[in-house]
């Protein structure tokens, strides 16, 4: 199945039939100390959901927590008091997306960021509303990783505030978190990204707009333009377990 659309008067055919899968199954990854995904049988009297064990269904309760679990989409509920749910504040599941790869910089001893430099580099002058960052070096290791403790690379806030001027509302990205593992609470990229600082009024202009965490894409995924499908778990919550999709554009003959 194919579909055609535009953007900025230029027509791309994608094949919906050819997906490309960036998230990370919940549970093989974590971050910032979080216990791990729990998935066991409902118990109730004799009654044990597992078929395994006897039951005629598989009934199962699932305990995880969407930031440091596995791949995830958070909205500005993540850093405010009233705590917006991303399931209401995302409402387009399209978008048209760039992927980029950018080498880390070294910033001090011990840290290591997207840089502002490494970043425009990486970048086309014009960019689409979703940006997908994968970071270099890209080892399938990062499909298993535990993060706690080992201050994993982050955004410079430079580079945060140049895809906020470049219009960026959705930005996926191969890391845990768009800031530095121990901050003190600033989360400065995350309040730059939505226009959130204190003492300010939210301005609703960025209330829409999404960061998702701990993706991977292969190397085998090339660089360029894509049809992303931001998928969500309907979870009244600021963040909710998310499963990105991309589909390959080609360019139609005008």
């Amino acid at each position: 199945m194919e579909i055609i659309l535009s953007h900025n008067k230029t027509a791309y055919t994608a094949d919906l039939t050819r997906p490309l899968d960036i998230s990370i199954l919940l549970g093989q990854v974590k971050c910032f100390y979080a216990p791990d995904v729990k998935m066991t049988p409902y118990r109730s009297g004799d009654f044990i959901g597992s078929v395994k064990k006897g039951a005629p269904v598989n009934f199962y309760n699932v305990e995880l927590n969407p930031h440091g679990n596995g791949t995830h989409t958070e909205c500005l509920g993540h850093i405010t008091r009233k705590q917006e749910s991303v399931s209401k504040q995302l409402k387009q599941y399209h978008h048209l997306a760039q992927l980029v790869t950018v080498e880390l910089s070294p910033k001090g001893k011990a840290d290591k960021v997207i840089s502002l430099k490494n970043l425009k580099a990486a970048c086309p002058s014009q960019l689409p509303p979703a940006l997908i960052i994968r970071t270099s070096p890209n080892p399938k290791a990062k499909l298993t990783r535990d993060y706690s403790g080992t201050n994993p690379p982050y955004l410079a806030k430079t580079a945060m505030k140049y895809l906020v001027a470049q219009g960026v509302e959705h930005l996926l990205l191969d890391l845990p978190s768009v800031d530095r593992e121990v901050d003190k609470g600033v989360l400065a990229a995350h309040h730059i990204f939505w226009d959130v600082a204190e003492g300010k009024k939210q301005s609703n202009k960025r209330t829409h707009c999404t960061i998702t965490e701990m993706i991977f894409i292969d190397n085998k995924i090339k660089d360029g333009l894509y049809l992303l499908n931001l998928q969500l778990a309907p979870l009244d919550l600021d963040a909710s377990p998310s499963r990105p999709i991309l589909y390959k554009l080609k360019q139609t003959k005008s």
